[in-house]
C-alpha cells in the first residue's frame, strides 16, 4: 500500500488549515455581517462561539482523519460501516461548493485587474457589477484562471503544493491587511466607525445576532465539508491537534478581525453609516465607491483585491484537495486523474453558475440563480446536516473518548477535553439543527436575517 503524504511540519499544518479556513468568508462575509449586525455585538459573540462551538467541531474533524489516515468518505466507514452515508455526504458538500467559489473568486480577480489596469473609476460606477455577470465570455474567462491555478497547486501534492502555498500566501496575506487597516484607520473620522466595530452594544444583542453569528462561523472554519478530515489524514502523530486547532483558529479570527476593521471604518468615514446595511454587495458595489472617493484609492483598492484573491485561492486549493483527496481514497486513483476529473466537472458546473447571470438568468431552482442554488443546498442545508450527523456519531456512536485518545496520542495533554465532550454531546448538535431550521425558514421567505 503506497504511504499517505503528509505535511512535513506542524507549522505547515496549520498554515495549510488556516488558508482554507481563511477565505472569502472572512474578507467577504464576516465584514458585511458585523455591520449588519451591530458590530462589536457580532464580534464578541463570534469570538465566544469559536473557541467553544468551533474548537470542538474542528477537534473532532481532525481527530477523524489523523485517526483513519483517510479522507472524509472512507473515514466514516472505516470507523463504523453504517455511517459509510455520512462520509458521502461530506465529499458531496465540497464538490458542490468548489465550482461556484471558484466562480466568485474570478469575480474578485476581475476586480483587481481593474483596478491595476486604471479602471478604478469605471469598477465603481452604478451597474457595473450587474453588467459584468451579466456578459458571457469574460467570467467564464476569469473563473476558469482561478480554477486552474487551484488545480497546478493540487496536482503538486501535499508538500509541493499546499504547503508550499500556505506558507506563502497565509503572511503574505496578513502583511497586506495590516497596510490596509494602517491606511484606513489614518483617514480623519475612521474613529467611529473603529467604536461601532469593537464596542458592543447591548441594544444590537439579539437572537438574530447570534444565529448569523454562528452561521458565520460554520461558514468560516471549513467545518463540515470534509477538509478538516483530508488535512487531519496528512496530518504526524506527534503534532498536537489540540495546540494545532487554537492556533488555526487565531489565525482565522485574526484575518476576520482585521477585515472587520479595515473595511467597517472605511465605510464609516467614505460613505456613512447607512451605507453598512449594504449586505452581501458591500465588497462588489459599495467599496469601490469608497475606494473611488479615496485620494489613493486605486492604489488601496489594488492591494485590497489582491489580499481578497489571495484568501479566495487558498480556500479553492482546499476545496479542491478535499474532492481530489476523496476521489483517490475512493476509487485508488492517480492524483493526477483525480486532479483533472476534477477541474472537469468543475469546469462545467462552474460555467453554469456563471452563466445564470447571463444567458442562463431566466433558469432558476426553487427561484434561485443557479449559483445562489448551489450556495444554498450546501451551506444551509447540507453542512448543517453534516454536522449534526457528525455530533451523535463522535457523541454516540464512537463516543468522545476515541477522540480524546487520538488527541493524546504519543503523550500529548488535552486540556480542553471535558469541554468538548460536554459541547459535542449537548450543545453542538442544537446549535445546528437551530441553523438547519432558520436557514430553510429563511430560504422559505418565513424568517430573515
Amino acid at each position: 500500500m503506497k504511504e499517505r503524504s503528509s505535511f512535513n511540519s506542524k507549522i505547515g499544518f496549520v498554515l495549510a488549515a488556516a488558508a482554507s479556513a481563511v477565505g472569502l468568508g472572512n474578507l467577504w462575509r464576516f465584514p458585511y455581517l458585523a455591520a449588519q449586525h451591530g458590530g462589536g455585538s457580532f464580534l464578541l459573540i463570534y469570538i465566544i462561539l469559536s473557541v467553544t462551538f468551533g474548537f470542538t467541531l474542528m477537534v473532532a474533524e481532525i481527530s477523524i482523519g489523523r485517526k483513519t489516515k483517510l479522507s472524509a468518505i472512507g473515514a466514516y466507514k472505516k470507523l463504523n460501516k453504517k455511517f459509510a452515508f455520512e462520509g458521502v455526504l461530506s465529499m458531496i458538500v465540497p464538490m458542490i461548493i468548489l465550482p461556484y467559489y471558484a466562480v466568485i473568486n474570478g469575480w474578485v480577480l476581475k476586480y483587481f485587474a481593474a483596478f491595476i489596469s486604471g479602471e478604478d473609476k469605471a469598477a465603481a460606477a452604478d451597474g457595473y457589477f450587474n453588467a459584468f455577470i451579466s456578459e458571457t465570455g469574460e467570467p467564464l474567462v476569469w473563473f476558469l484562471i482561478c480554477l486552474a491555478g487551484a488545480g497546478v497547486v493540487v496536482f503538486l501534492g501535499v508538500t509541493h503544493g499546499i504547503e508550499k502555498s500556505g506558507k506563502i500566501l497565509m503572511p503574505v496575506l496578513l502583511v497586506l491587511m495590516v497596510i490596509v487597516v494602517v491606511f484606513v484607520l489614518s483617514r480623519p473620522g475612521s474613529l467611529e466607525g473603529v467604536k461601532y466595530y469593537l464596542v458592543p452594544n447591548v441594544k444590537n444583542l439579539s437572537f438574530k445576532t447570534f444565529l448569523a453569528a454562528i452561521g458565520q462561523l460554520f461558514y468560516s472554519l471549513s467545518i463540515s465539508m470534509g477538509i478538516l478530515i483530508s488535512y487531519g489524514s496528512y496530518m504526524s502523530k506527534k503534532h498536537h491537534i489540540e495546540s494545532s486547532v487554537h492556533q488555526i483558529e487565531f489565525f482565522d479570527t485574526l484575518v476576520a478581525f482585521l477585515a472587520g476593521l479595515m473595511i467597517i471604518p472605511a465605510v464609516f468615514t467614505f460613505s456613512g453609516d447607512a451605507a453598512l446595511s449594504s449586505g452581501p454587495s458591500l465588497m462588489f458595489v459599495t467599496l469601490p465607491k469608497v475606494f473611488a472617493s479615496m485620494a489613493t484609492g486605486r492604489i488601496v483598492g489594488t492591494v485590497f483585491f489582491l489580499m481578497v484573491f489571495f484568501a479566495a485561492l487558498t480556500s479553492t486549493i482546499s476545496l479542491m484537495e478535499a474532492v481530489v483527496s476523496n476521489f483517490i481514497d475512493a476509487f485508488h486513483m492517480k492524483r493526477s486523474t483525480a486532479v483533472l476529473i476534477t477541474l472537469a466537472y468543475c469546469g462545467v458546473l462552474g460555467g453554469l453558475a456563471s452563466l445564470g447571470y447571463g444567458p442562463l438568468s431566466g433558469v432558476t431552482i426553487f427561484g434561485m440563480h443557479i449559483l445562489d442554488f448551489m450556495d444554498f443546498i450546501s451551506n444551509s442545508v447540507l453542512m448543517p446536516v453534516v454536522a449534526i450527523i457528525t455530533c451523535i456519531f463522535v457523541a454516540f456512536v464512537i463516543k468522545p473518548g476515541a477522540i480524546i485518545e487520538e488527541v493524546e496520542a504519543e503523550g500529548s495533554v488535552f486540556r480542553g477535553k471535558k469541554v468538548f465532550s460536554f459541547i459535542i454531546k449537548f450543545v453542538a448538535p442544537w446549535f445546528m439543527i437551530l441553523i438547519l431550521i432558520s436557514s430553510i425558514m429563511q430560504a422559505l421567505g418565513l424568517f430573515k436575517l
